[in-house]
């Protein structure tokens, strides 16, 4: 069986950290399926997912940061020159990360650890309102 909800999320932006576990939750637990996979896929190419502790150092500090020394916002990027807009960092950031994420459920509920959060990160350079595809697939 396979079930498909979107998940709606605003995002402020400016690699705004959005925790979506608890949407991702409720839709594993509405599809009924015990035993199979929740993939989240972000529609966009300037945000991404993944998991993470949702602590405020990490959220609002040290994701930010090392994207920064990865793929700084001031740096030159040919996207922007193409374009002429503002996010070429955006985009890099974002394929860095990747667009989706699997995770295992078993016994009818999701595998993550005690501290394991699932976010979105959003690198565009203003707010956003994000479409999340989630699909549950099992039985």
């Amino acid at each position: 069986m396979v079930k498909t909800e979107k998940i709606k999320v605003k995002t402020k932006g400016n690699c705004d950290v959005v925790n979506i576990t608890e949407q991702t939750i409720e839709a594993a637990a509405q599809s009924k399926i015990k035993a199979g996979t929740v993939t989240l896929f972000n529609i966009g190419s300037t945000a991404g997912i993944t998991t993470t502790e949702y602590e405020p150092g990490l959220v609002n500090y040290d994701i930010k940061a090392a994207f920064e020394k990865i793929a700084p916002k001031n740096a030159r990027y040919e996207h922007e020159e193409t374009w002429h807009d503002d996010n070429g960092h955006a985009h890099v950031r974002a394929s860095l990360l990747g667009p989706s994420l699997s995770v295992p459920i078993v016994d009818g509920q999701l595998t993550l650890g005690t501290w394991q959060q699932i976010i979105l990160v959003d690198f565009d350079t203003r707010a956003r309102t994000r479409t999340i595809i989630c699909q549950i697939a099992g039985e």
